[in-house]
């Protein structure tokens, strides 16, 4: 009954801070017959008669909206009533504890104990991690709206080309009162920023390691050109250790075969032995590599570089896979989900909860198809494609994973294969895939549940 209630006179307190309650309003606490036909005809006789028994202690719930635009330094506010009235027009705060304490004030100067509060700010990456973590400690969850969103519900407001941090602190203040299916950030997502930083980081470092390899393949291709035909990959910690003390062609020709040959044993762990020394030395004695003092020397620097970012890429990923096993997320159990991807595809979704079903998910990852189609082509000539609009990272993520899991697990290598028979590119069937493994982890998350072969 107490939430029926709340429906009909949700905008209102009669406490006497605000302004008077309406006629109906006071019909519907004051006389039975009235408060029949002012609630939608949902409030019953027993509901009147429990308001009027309990009127002098009855206070309704007034609901405020709180939109902040974050910025570096500085973030504009803006503070409206469920009713469209302005309690507190666009004021500037600092990015530091006496701009949030501030703002604190402003806002509890506006409401009242009983008042429902939303604050709402975009997802501004890091600039707004740290007024996140204040709002939460507050005790008042706030709502992250994406930018694009915003973006487009300012322009449906008005034709004109205006935008300014006062006018998305209104936006975002408005977008809060009309948009219902919002849902807060709360302190799970805010830790889970913790796993994010670190996936994301790990994601940085692999992608410089990933340049500087290309750079070792280059520099190999000048100085000792053959080399990549008599090893099975010139990024083994063998070749490295090689080409570190012999960098190019000249120095492997001209070493000692003993020395030569300890180096390359040691460094394989046995695994190459003098004869494959020899090959290799008898390789650079016929090589047609350039003898480019500078050349080597980069090649030994990048090298170098490459050895110190395996180092703390393991360093990070221990970081990471000690939170995953905190989490104990049943996607792990999903065969080919390994713990880098796993931990990336939890870390960039956060709160599961947030998204009311898979197709929401696949928003937000950016993996649901956006139609076109013109009013001079019939249905026929109407053509979908990936939005490609959600989180990159997530994105990489959930199609690298889907690679692992559709070689790993059986249901996973026959839908591909379907989809492959049906003459589909191998990345558009892998697209199709990477859908369907979506909708799966979004059912484990929920339901808490280990992986079940289908």
């Amino acid at each position: 009954m107490q939430r029926m209630l709340w429906i009909g006179i949700s905008s209102y307190r009669i406490d006497g801070s605000r302004k008077a309650p309406t006629t109906a309003l006071c019909k519907i606490v004051n006389q039975l017959d009235t408060a029949r036909r002012f609630m939608w005809n949902k409030v019953t006789l027993q509901s009147a008669l429990w308001i009027q028994h309990h009127k002098s202690s009855l206070e309704v719930a007034f609901m405020v909206c709180v939109g902040i635009d974050v910025a570096k330094d500085k973030h504009d506010c803006f503070i409206l009533s469920s009713e469209g009235e302005v309690l507190a027009d666009v004021f500037t705060i600092e990015n530091n504890r006496e701009g949030f304490d501030t703002l604190l004030r402003q806002i509890r100067s506006c409401t009242s104990p009983t008042d429902i509060i939303k604050v709402g700010l975009e997802a501004t990456g890091h600039y707004s991690y740290n007024i996140l973590g204040f709002l939460l400690e507050k005790g008042m969850p706030p709502y992250l709206i994406n930018p694009l969103h915003t973006n487009l519900y300012r322009k449906s407001l008005s034709l004109r080309q205006t935008k300014t941090d006062r006018i998305d602190a209104r936006t975002i203040a408005t977008m809060l009162m009309s948009d219902v299916d919002l849902k807060s950030y709360t302190n799970t997502a805010y830790h889970n920023e913790e796993l994010k930083s670190l996936t994301r980081y790990r994601f940085d470092k692999v992608s410089e390691r990933a340049k500087l390899k290309q750079s070792v393949s280059r520099l190999v291709n000048i100085l000792f050109p053959e080399l990549e035909k008599l090893v099975p990959t010139l990024h083994m910690v063998s070749v490295y250790a090689m080409l570190s003390e012999f960098p190019g062609a000249k120095q492997i020709a001209e070493a000692h075969l003993t020395h030569f040959k300890t180096v390359l044993l040691e460094a394989s762990k046995g695994r190459y032995d003098r004869e494959k020394a020899v090959a290799i030395r008898d390789a650079a004695r016929r090589s047609v590599g350039s003898v480019m003092p500078a050349k080597s020397l980069e090649l030994r620097h990048t090298i170098r570089l490459i050895q110190e970012l395996d180092k703390e890429i393991e360093e990070v990923e221990a970081e990471i896979f000690a939170i995953l096993d905190t989490m104990q997320s049943p996607i792990t159990t999903i065969p080919g989900m390994g713990p880098r991807m796993g931990a990336m595809i939890l870390a960039e979704v956060g709160d599961f909860s947030r998204f009311d079903s898979a197709d929401k998910l696949l928003a937000y990852a950016g993996l649901s198809p956006s139609t076109y189609q013109s009013g001079k082509l019939n249905a026929t000539g109407a053509y979908a494609h990936m939005e490609k609009r959600g989180s990159r990272y997530l994105r990489y993520a959930i199609f690298n994973a889907t690679k692992y899991v559709c070689i790993w697990d059986p249901t996973f290598k026959a839908y591909l294969a379907r989809k492959r028979s049906e003459g589909k590119h191998y990345s558009v069937a892998i697209s199709h895939a990477a859908k369907k493994l979506v909708r799966l982890i979004y059912a484990m998350q929920k339901s808490g549940r280990p992986y079940q072969p289908s």
